[in-house]
């Protein structure tokens, strides 16, 4: 039987020893892991009879109005019409409508998003905003904290598919004292179905490139305890040379509530291969990547004087990197594929209290991330076997804790709105002891319908482990990465009623120590190093017209929606510097959401139409510099839905442009694909 020796020391948990497991960090990194704050935190809380109002309203109903959905804007639970952050939320009934049939395709559509593919219908994609790089994003999964800390690469690889996602919130801008380090340019909390109602559900889609993809959920509510269950299986054998893929998804959501309290618990397993045509460079066409993440996270939620919400959370993420797949013309220099194991365990603490000034929070979260791997990290005293793979070794590992301390305080007067608070940060490998990270957001009602706000936020991201060990041919990690910093400024007009809602606002941010990789003139190798200094200003508008309201007497046309966003950026920094991500940014997008009938009962058609501009440039594997060029993309969607069934048809890129998100990947031509969808109450 294996042994797990642990000893008390003081008033925390210490492990000594975890033996019998080859991946376990208590064997391969010889240190003592303080775990007795995380238990001690989570089990008082568990004890606490009054805590936080459900802040993630999942019993959300097409009938509900997106001015009353409650969103995690800021520390206290607030209401999306009062927030005065930039907050976009595509909701359950805008997902079935819109063209598209992955998350990261859903996203490409919000405003200041930029989604760039590399594998198609979202087996990779790097999400960035505002100008900033695929690292600086927060991704969030019920608001627990699923950041990838080897790379952002890996960011959205969640348990969960497009079907399962009851609402999408989608934060602008830093969000540090609200979610902590690492929510540099933003954050996106993906919200599930919960077990609200008794049903069962199935959806099937088909198309080009011999596409399929399957999904099944089951809901059942009964007195207090309510589950959701899905699981989603999906392949395709590539649209080009070496794009096949293959995806399984399993998630679990469980919730009990009695009388003021919430328990919840999540469970997900992401399963997905890939064949990486290009992903990382042009001169090796015949890369492969295999992922495999397992999640599971338990939350309390209290009400009453004094609200309290607290997390414990835990991730592992598997990768297996060939850049020859299956050896298959393999350099003579090639000795073997990447490995990876990246693990993340956490908890965290809320608590809120409204008093005759105003409403105010506290919280603290600490957070332990740990790399095993034959690249990435330190050199391991022994190598271990990589789990689950019939060939390779660790070689190396790393393992860093993070702590931080929030504070904020929500005040109300008349038509004014102010929040302010402070994020108070210490990380065990930065090397600058407690960092301080203050914010404030402004909100004043011109108008029952016209709202303005202001903010100001510092924020932080850590450098990821890729960042700072990584070495190839090409690339060089640096190990005494400083982490980034940045200084951002935002205003906003929102005008806002039933039938239309419009926005119009703009940002300036000071970013210093932005980690890049890049290269001075004679140089062939990229390094990481820090920037000195960039600086982005950028302006976001947006608009939400409710045709079959505004326009009485017709029944064709139903709504369109309008954003556009414009980001300029330029750095102080050696003149020559070649950068590879900070300055390759999306300059200008445009996109137009368009649904109107035919004249049919319960048949619509859904238009998407974006434009995409982006500044920089690309080597290409023969040293060529090619500048991006813009380009139109044109996805289209009719559906027929009448009760709990529905049928769709979908041509996505309808008009077969050229394009490519990065370098020389070319992403898909025009690909149709048809779908079908029914729900069933059941008892």
């Amino acid at each position: 039987m294996k042994k797990r020796q642990f000893s008390l020391k003081g008033s925390g948990l210490c492990f000594k020893k975890w033996s019998g497991d080859k991946w376990a960090v208590f064997n391969t990194l010889h240190r003592e892991i303080k775990i007795g704050i995380l238990a001690a935190v989570y089990f008082t809380t568990l004890g606490y009879h009054q805590t936080l109002a459900n802040t993630e309203s999942d019993s959300i109903s097409s009938k509900i109005t997106l001015n009353e959905i409650q969103v995690s804007g800021k520390r206290a639970p607030g209401i999306y019409q009062e927030t005065g952050r930039q907050i976009a939320v595509i909701s359950r009934e805008q997902i079935e409508k819109l063209p598209a049939q992955s998350i990261q395709g859903l996203l490409r559509t919000a405003l200041g998003v930029d989604i760039r593919e590399r594998g198609p219908l979202g087996m990779q994609a790097d999400i960035s905003m505002r100008g900033g790089s695929f690292d600086q994003v927060m991704i969030l999964l019920n608001g627990i904290n699923v950041t990838d800390p080897q790379t952002g690469h890996y960011g959205l690889n969640l348990p969960v598919d497009l079907a399962s996602v009851e609402r999408i919130e989608i934060l602008r801008g830093p969000a540090a004292r609200v979610h902590g380090p690492n929510a540099f340019d933003g954050a996106i909390n993906f919200v599930t179905k919960s077990g609200s109602e008794n049903k069962v559900s199935a959806q099937l889609t088909a198309g080009d490139h011999g596409l399929y993809n399957l999904h099944a959920g089951l809901s059942h509510r009964k007195g207090a305890f309510g589950n959701y269950f899905s699981a989603q299986k999906g392949a395709s054998d590539g649209y080009i040379d070496n794009t096949d893929f293959d995806i399984l998804n399993l998630y679990y959501r469980g919730q009990v509530t009695r009388e003021q309290s919430k328990f919840s618990l999540q469970l997900g397993y992401n399963d997905k291969s890939y064949g990486a045509n290009s992903f990382y460079s042009a001169s090796y066409p015949n890369q492969f990547d295999a992922n495999r993440t397992l999640f599971a996270a338990a939350s309390m939620e209290s009400s009453g004087l004094i609200r309290i919400r607290s997390d414990v959370y835990w991730r592992r993420h598997h990768d297996r990197f060939e850049l020859f797949r299956n050896y298959i013309g393999a350099a003579s220099w090639y000795t073997g594929h990447n490995y990876h194991l990246s693990e993340t365990a956490g908890a965290s603490l809320n608590a809120t209290t409204s008093w005759s000034l105003g409403t105010t929070s506290l919280g603290a979260e600490l957070r332990s991330e740990s790399i095993w791997s034959n690249v990435l990290g330190l050199p391991m005293d022994k190598p271990l076997d990589v789990p689950g793979e019939n060939e390779g070794q660790f070689t190396r590992s790393f393992n860093r804790t993070n702590f931080s301390v929030f504070a904020e305080h929500n005040i109300y007067f008349g038509r004014f709105d102010l929040s302010g608070g402070v994020l108070i940060n210490r990380h065990s490998n930065s090397g600058y002891g407690v960092d301080w990270y203050p914010g404030i957001d402004l909100s004043y009602r011109l108008t029952t319908l016209l709202k303005w706000t202001a903010s100001y936020n510092r924020s932080l991201r850590m450098p990821t482990f890729t960042d700072l060990f990584y070495s190839g041919p090409t690339n060089v990690g640096n190990p005494n990465l400083k982490p980034e910093r940045a200084e951002t400024y935002e205003t906003t007009f929102r005008l806002r009623n039933e039938t239309y809602s419009a926005s119009v606002g703009g940002f300036y941010r000071i970013g210093r120590d932005l980690i890049d990789w890049g290269r001075i003139p004679g140089e062939t190798v990229y390094t990481t190093s820090n920037i000195n200094r960039v600086e982005a200003l950028g302006t976001e508008a947006a608009a939400d017209l409710l045709l079959s309201e505004l326009i009485p007497g017709q029944t064709l046309l139903r709504s369109l929606s309008v954003n556009y966003s414009y980001v300029w950026q330029d750095k102080v920094s050696d003149e020559g510097y070649e950068s590879y991500y900070v300055l390759d940014h999306l300059r200008q997008k445009l996109n137009i959401s368009l649904i109107h009938g035919l004249g049919l009962p319960n048949v619509e058609l859904n238009w998407n139409i974006q434009y995409r501009d982006r500044a920089g440039y690309y080597t290409k594997s023969d040293g060529t510099r090619v500048d991006h060029t813009p380009f139109w993309l044109t996805d289209l969607r009719v559906s027929w839905n009448k009760g709990n069934y529905g049928l769709y048809a979908e041509a996505s890129n309808l008009f077969d442009a050229t394009y490519s998100d990065l370098s020389e990947l070319r992403q898909p031509g025009l690909w149709l694909k048809l779908g079908a969808r029914i729900e069933l109450k059941i008892l």
